[in-house]
C-alpha cells in the first residue's frame, strides 16, 4: 500500500502515470462514446450507461413522503441526464428507519411518491428531449442495527452480536437479537412496499443488502442460530424470500434489483466476503455464490458495494480526500481503494453474465470519471457507471459528458466528507461545497446541535 494522497491532478496523463506507479489495475479510455449507449435492464432499456447511485438525504417528511428537498434532488437528477436513477433508501417498516426523516412508502403516501417521480421524469424530458426515459428504481431497506426511527438515540435491531460494532452504538451483551418470527414477517412487508412503488410508477425496487444494515448483517450472521444464521443457505434465506415475495406481488415485468456488499472489510465471523484469518483479504467464494443465487431468482439489476460507512474504513466504498470527524486517514492511496472496488465489480459482472452490474467508487476521480468509466464499460467490467456523491455535488455531469462538454472540475465533488458529516450529525444532507446556499447552513446547524449533544446540552 502507498501513502494516502489528496487529488492533485490537472492532466489525465498525470493520473494515468500515478495509477501505473502504484501498480493498480486502473485503465482510462479517451474514447468515451460507449457512455451514450443504451443498456438493457429486464424488459426495459436505459438511454445511456450513467446511473445515479442511491444517496440518502435524511430529509423526507415525517410520514416518509418526499419533502421539497427530496423533490428538488430528484428533479436535479432527472435533468442531469442519467439513464438509471436509483432512488435512496426507503424503509419498509417504521422501526426500520435509519432516521426520523428517512423515506418510507405506504399506501397512504403513494400519491406523493408518484408526484415526485413524475417531476423527475418531466425534468429529464424538458432538458434531454421528450423521448428520454430513464429507468427508476426505489431502494427498499430495513436499517437493522442502525435504526433510529425517532429522537436522537438509536433503537438497534441486530441480527447477531458483533464485538467490533456493538460498542459503537451502545449495544450491551445482554441485548436480544432479532427473532426468527420477526424476520418471517418481512418478506410480505417488502412485497407490500414494492406494490406501492409500482403503483407510484417506479420501474422496479432494490432489496438493499449492503453497508451492514439488517439484510447485509444477515449475510454475515455466522454466529446466529436458527434458520437465518450459520450456513450460506440460512444467511441468504431472508433475501431470497423477499425476492420471491416481491416477484409474486409485483409481477414478472417489474424489475427486482439488489445492491449488496461483496466485501465487508470486517473480521470473521462477523464479515461477509472476508478471509477467515485476514479480513483485508477478499474471499470471493460466497459473493460469487450470492450473485449466482440472485440471478437464478430473477434479479435483473445488480450493484455491488463494500465496507461499512458507519465504521472506521469508509474508504473501502468511498475513497476520499478528507475523512469525516473521528475517521482515521487510511493506510492506502485512494487509487488503490478505487482499483479494489473496480476489481470487485469486474468479478461480479463476470459472474452475473448478461445481468447488468452498476459500478461504483468513481467520485474521487473527479473530471476523469468518464475515461475510467468508458474503459470499464469497454472491457466488460460493468454495464453502468454509477455516481453517488458525485451526483449530489454535480447532478448534471452525465448531461455535460454526453453533450461533449466533459465534466467541469469546478463542479466536481471534492470528497471532503461534509455530506457524510451532516448525516453523522443527524441533519439533512447534501453538498456543502457545490450547493452551499442550501446545505452550508444545514451543515452548520447539524454540527452545532451535535456538539451540544456531546456536551450534554439541550438542543432546541
Amino acid at each position: 500500500m502507498a501513502k494516502h494522497e489528496k487529488f492533485n491532478f490537472t492532466e489525465l496523463s498525470q493520473l494515468r502515470s500515478r495509477a501505473e506507479e502504484l501498480g493498480t489495475d486502473l485503465h482510462f479510455s479517451e474514447d468515451i462514446s460507449i457512455l451514450s449507449k443504451p443498456v438493457k435492464v429486464g424488459k426495459l432499456t436505459t438511454p445511456n450507461a450513467f446511473a445515479v447511485l442511491p444517496m440518502e438525504g435524511c430529509d423526507s417528511n415525517e410520514d416518509g413522503s418526499p419533502s421539497e428537498l427530496v423533490r428538488r434532488r430528484y428533479r436535479r437528477f432527472g435533468a442531469g441526464g442519467s439513464g438509471l436513477i436509483w432512488w435512496e433508501a426507503c424503509a419498509v417498516v417504521p422501526e426500520g428507519r435509519a432516521n426520523p426523516r428517512q423515506m418510507m412508502i405506504t399506501k397512504e403516501n403513494v400519491k406523493e411518491f408518484a408526484e415526485a417521480l413524475k417531476e423527475s421524469r418531466d425534468a429529464a424530458k424538458e432538458v434531454m428531449g421528450k423521448d428520454f426515459e430513464a429507468v427508476h428504481i426505489l431502494q427498499l431497506t430495513h436499517s437493522g442495527r442502525y435504526s433510529r426511527p425517532s429522537g436522537t438515540k438509536g433503537k438497534p435491531i441486530i441480527a447477531q452480536h458483533d464485538p467490533y460494532l456493538d460498542p459503537r452504538v451502545g449495544i450491551q451483551q445482554d441485548m436480544p437479537v432479532v427473532s426468527d418470527e420477526y424476520l418471517d414477517t418481512l418478506p410480505q412487508l417488502y412485497a407490500e412496499a414494492a406494490v406501492c412503488a409500482k403503483n407510484a410508477g417506479f420501474d422496479g425496487v432494490d432489496i438493499k443488502a449492503c453497508h451492514r444494515y439488517l439484510m447485509s448483517e444477515l449475510l454475515a450472521a455466522f454466529t446466529r442460530s436458527g434458520k437465518y444464521g450459520g450456513n450460506f443457505e440460512n444467511r441468504t434465506r431472508l433475501l431470497r424470500d423477499c425476492i420471491r415475495a416481491v416477484r409474486k406481488a409485483a409481477g414478472e415485468d417489474f424489475i427486482i434489483a439488489c445492491r449488496f456488499n461483496v466485501f465487508d472489510a470486517h473480521p470473521y465471523p462477523y464479515g461477509f466476503g472476508c478471509d477467515k484469518n485476514d479480513f483485508w483479504k477478499f474471499d470471493s467464494t460466497e459473493p460469487r455464490a450470492l450473485v449466482e443465487m440472485l440471478c437464478r431468482e430473477g434479479v435483473s439489476l445488480l450493484s455491488n458495494s463494500a465496507g461499512n460507512p458507519y465504521y472506521i474504513y469508509p474508504q473501502v466504498t468511498r475513497p476520499f480526500d478528507t475523512s469525516s470527524m473521528g475517521i482515521p486517514v487510511p493506510d492506502e492511496h485512494p487509487l488503490e481503494s478505487i482499483s479494489r472496488a473496480f476489481a470487485f465489480t469486474r468479478l461480479i459482472q463476470k459472474t452475473a453474465g448478461e445481468v447488468p452490474v452498476v459500478g461504483n467508487a468513481y467520485t474521487w476521480l473527479r473530471q476523469y470519471i468518464p475515461y475510467a468509466g468508458a474503459a470499464n464499460l469497454a472491457d466488460g467490467s460493468c454495464r453502468f457507471v454509477g455516481l453517488g456523491r458525485s451526483s449530489i455535488a454535480y447532478p448534471d455531469a452525465p448531461r455535460d459528458v454526453l453533450s461533449g462538454r466533459g465534466m467541469d472540475p469546478k463542479k466536481c465533488c471534492i470528497t471532503c466528507s461534509k455530506c457524510t458529516q451532516i448525516m453523522r450529525d443527524q441533519g439533512r444532507t447534501g453538498c456543502v461545497v457545490r450547493d452551499s446556499d442550501i446545505y452550508l447552513p444545514l451543515y452548520r446547524t447539524a454540527r452545532s446541535e451535535a456538539e451540544a449533544r456531546e456536551k450534554g446540552e439541550t438542543v432546541k
